[in-house]
């Protein structure tokens, strides 16, 4: 029995093409499962994000001037980071008398912090000039790919020292007794209180003494973060009649100070 060779060459040849075919396409399936199996650097991830006041490590997302803020997160990065930025400003708040905008920011690139999965932990000084009210704050993490990732959220920052329902006697007959009464809410507790009571250029008469008053007061205070401070200052018979001036100066455990200032007339009648 006879074979045809030709068509038997014929059919190797036209499967040498297929072959060649059918293992580029093995090698392309392959190389494409590995690379789908070997995962992309993804960009860091923040978790815990917190802050407040720096005394206590608080998480309450207050804080107060002339005090510092607590700021803690935890960072998760596939890629060692490069830098941790640090943004607070303030949200249209219009600054008073004696006061000053404050928009801080800084960058952070300790040796600690260009790591694999950093935690970051700072404390950040509060100026006492600034105004009160909501700031918002705003973390970044970048990766050395140049991956970033930003947490953000908003910080009260309120005044460390505030009066309420202040009730001062606008006049006092010489001989008697001045009511004063107010409360005060100290967030790190009162140091003391201090009340200045000084004429306004007044002349002196016959039987007259010129009369200042000075005291601080503690006892009954001391330590305390809200109370009603209410006391009754003798004026003497022989003070003279006119304006006084008074000053309140009430101080807090961390040197922070709050003035108020008022007047009141002292009568002969």
């Amino acid at each position: 029995m006879k074979y045809n060779t030709k068509n038997k060459r014929r059919m190797k040849t036209n499967l040498k093409p297929l072959a060649i075919v059918a293992f580029l396409g093995i090698l392309l399936q392959s190389c494409s499962s590995d690379d789908e199996g070997t995962p992309s650097a993804t960009a860091p991830i923040i978790s815990n994000f917190e802050y407040g006041e720096g005394s206590s490590h608080s998480e309450d997302q207050v804080a107060y001037k002339g005090s510092d803020i607590h700021l803690e997160a935890e960072i998760t990065a596939p890629a060692t980071v490069s830098s941790i930025s640090l943004a607070i400003h303030a949200h249209d708040q219009e600054p008073g008398e004696g006061e000053v905008e404050w928009d801080f920011e800084q960058t952070y690139t300790n040796a600690s912090y260009l790591v694999i999965n950093p935690t970051f932990h700072e404390h950040v000084d509060i100026p006492s000039n600034i105004p009160s009210g909501e700031y918002h704050v705003l973390l970044t993490v970048t990766d050395e790919l140049g991956n970033s990732t930003e947490a953000e959220g908003h910080l009260q920052i309120m005044d460390a020292i505030t009066l309420s329902e202040i009730s001062i006697s606008e006049t006092v007959v010489r001989g008697s007794d001045m009511h004063t009464e107010f409360i005060i809410h100290a967030a790190h507790g009162i140091h003391e209180i201090t009340v200045d009571i000084h004429g306004h250029g007044l002349e002196v008469g016959e039987g007259e003494v010129e009369w200042d008053f000075e005291n601080s007061y503690s006892e009954g205070y001391h330590d305390q973060t809200e109370v009603e401070f209410h006391e009754h200052i003798d004026v003497p018979a022989t003070a003279p009649a006119g304006e006084y001036h008074i000053l309140f100066t009430i101080e807090d455990e961390d040197g922070n100070t709050l003035e108020y200032e008022t007047h009141i007339d002292v009568t002969a009648l």
